[in-house]
């Protein structure tokens, strides 16, 4: 091989490498929903009421059982796709859409009282939904649950 095409081979093989560092960090921005800007999303707020809100998470799904009441722990919760539930007192149930407000990440659990995302680390109140911890600024929106029996349902 003479040397012009030894330095065409490894320009080449440069220029592949590079090319596929670059579609990973696009990849991984993309996963990630942009830039930390925060001018990549809009922030909604909840819907009036406290319902579901387009894109809170229901889609429709009406009467499905999400979970067991035994399977959500007090003072804790659980993600269950587009919906998070917890319980934040014995027998008290609340729901909320589980895309988190700052760019739209799923969060992932619920833990010392707060509903958490782990694209930027938000976090949520268990609670009300309320911010608790940024770059989120927006709460989450309120989810519709019916507790029937030992199940809990979407509204």
């Amino acid at each position: 091989m003479t040397g012009t095409q030894e330095t065409a081979r490894a320009m080449t093989r440069r220029t592949v490498v590079a090319a596929v560092g670059g579609a990973g960090l696009t990849v991984a921005l993309t996963a990630c929903g942009g830039s930390d800007s925060g001018a990549a999303a809009p922030e909604q707020p909840p819907a009036a009421g406290g319902g579901s809100t387009p894109g809170g998470g229901t889609g429709g799904a009406a009467g499905k059982v999400l979970a067991k009441t035994a399977d959500i722990p007090e003072g804790g919760g659980k993600v269950f796709g587009d919906v998070v539930v917890t319980q934040p007192t014995a027998g008290e149930f609340k729901a909320f859409s589980s895309k988190c407000t700052h760019q739209g990440c799923a969060v992932k659990d619920v833990s010392n009282g707060t509903i958490n995302c782990p694209c930027h680390n938000s976090m949520f109140d268990a609670t009300d939904g309320s911010v608790k911890g940024g770059p989120a600024t927006m709460p989450l929106p309120a989810a519709q649950i019916v507790v029937e029996g030992d199940s809990i349902k979407l509204a």
